[in-house]
């Protein structure tokens, strides 16, 4: 079984490299000639745990392989995987599927034989449908089929979530086609991996909903948090106390800046506007998506009423930079709409991430960026945490008082433990917890 990639991102590189992992000949290729001589040298364009080692393994055995001949390997190819860039389109909020359809058209003069063309990037309603028109239109004799494969891999866990995944949705319109899909996923049926065989439009729309209802989540315990604050509540127990009802679920309640990446921001925006094409009503996901962008800019306004307003000349520094955890995106991450709004009202800042400094400098200006936490923390008058990093939990006030000026801490990720704090002469201040633990 021969299997072309068509991209080298994020999604193209993590699900090539995992097909290739479970025994079958894969090729991603890609225009950027750059990308694929470093791919060749095992520079991985991406931040991702486990991923370099698994390419190189994989790329060793013969299994893998990186390549500009996208003629070629989609020739010599039984499945091509579309696994292209869609990102907004400037203007409307739309899915831009320009490369979607480039890559389909491509794929129209250089079939060769029976093929399947999975789509797993992430496209809005219709497009496998309109993937097969283009192909049609160009080369009528092709024998082919178009399938959805939408991909659920959260960044800094894609190689466990490929492997090792809740579910696999393949939307599909043959039983040819079902044939080969299930080759391919045969190795999760032995671990038992729920698969669901749908159609087209349900498969597209699953990934979007998906995604949707995670913001939802996401900004529902965020606006919680706010309550919890308001009545003395605490945000933690309260989180815990409904995500023991097994409808609800424990995951993603909790609190934070506001969520980020390549995912959310634009698929909710998509979602929401496919929704308006159809007359459809989806007011919750709406809102959810004007919260969210206001939500980063009242966590700006938190950090600057913890400093009581008085911010020139004063020295903050911010650890994490990147939207979550291991990983070194920085797309729509809040850091992005906190810092400017910090740097427009006179704050020095000093900035460190443990992975993630070189995308922030391709991005934001006019900020000093560390080499390590104390150096960022050096004369500090306050500290502010934008992204919950494992190294970032263990900070103690002994550590803390060693470097910094002042005593202002603002946890937006609530990562310190606040009994910790407690008499510590630190001002701790956290998501949607009584004031009484911030003393």
């Amino acid at each position: 079984m021969n299997i072309t990639i068509l991209g080298t991102g994020y999604v193209g590189l993590v699900s090539g490299t995992c097909f290739s992992e479970f025994g079958f000949d894969v090729c991603c290729v890609d225009k950027d000639k750059d990308k694929i001589n470093n791919l060749k040298n095992d520079i991985i364009p991406i931040y991702e745990p486990g991923l370099q080692n698994l390419v190189k393994k994989n790329k060793n055995s013969g299994r893998l392989s990186f390549s500009n001949d996208i003629d070629q390997n989609i020739k010599k190819a039984d499945i091509v995987f579309i696994a292209v860039g869609t990102p907004s389109r400037r203007g409307d909020g739309h899915a831009d599927l320009t490369y979607v359809y480039e890559a389909a058209e491509k794929i129209a003069k250089n079939l060769d034989g029976y093929t399947v063309i999975v789509n797993k990037s992430t496209v809005p309603v219709g497009t496998g449908a309109e993937v097969k028109n283009i192909i049609k239109k160009i080369n009528p004799d092709a024998l082919f089929d178009v399938v959805s494969n939408p991909e659920f891999l959260r960044e800094g866990n894609a190689i466990e979530d490929f492997m090792r995944p809740d579910r696999v949705v393949v939307g599909i319109e043959t039983e040819k086609a079902k044939q080969l899909m299930s080759i391919i996923y045969k190795p999760l049926y032995l671990i038992e991996t729920p698969i669901l065989f749908t159609d087209l439009n349900t498969a597209e729309l699953i990934k979007y909903s998906a995604n949707a209802f995670l913001a939802v989540k996401i900004s529902y315990i965020n606006q919680m948090s706010d309550l919890c604050e308001k009545v003395g509540a605490d945000v933690h127990d309260v989180a815990k106390g409904i995500g023991l009802d097994k409808r609800i679920g424990s995951k993603f309640l909790h609190p934070g800046p506001g969520y980020g990446g390549s995912c959310f921001p634009k698929d909710t925006i998509a979602l929401v506007q496919t929704a308006k094409e159809y007359d459809s009503n989806l007011s919750i996901v709406e809102t959810v998506v004007q919260y969210n962008k206001q939500r980063k800019s009242d966590m700006a306004d938190k950090i600057i009423e913890a400093f009581n307003n008085n911010c020139q000349n004063k020295k903050i520094s911010i650890l994490g930079l990147s939207f979550k955890p291991e990983t070194d995106d920085m797309r729509d991450s809040p850091s992005l709409d906190i810092i400017p709004i910090l740097k427009e009202k006179g704050f020095d800042i000093s900035v460190f991430d443990p992975v993630a400094m070189d995308e922030a400098k391709k991005i934001l200006k006019n900020i000093e960026f560390s080499n390590n936490i104390e150096e960022c923390l050096q004369d500090s008058d306050g500290l502010v945490i934008l992204t919950e990093w494992n190294e970032f939990r263990g900070l103690s006030a002994t550590r803390l008082k060693k470097v910094m000026k002042g005593n202002i801490l603002v946890d937006l990720r609530n990562s310190l433990n606040p009994e910790s704090f407690q008499k510590s002469g630190f001002n701790l201040i956290q998501l949607g917890r009584p004031k009484k633990t911030n003393l």
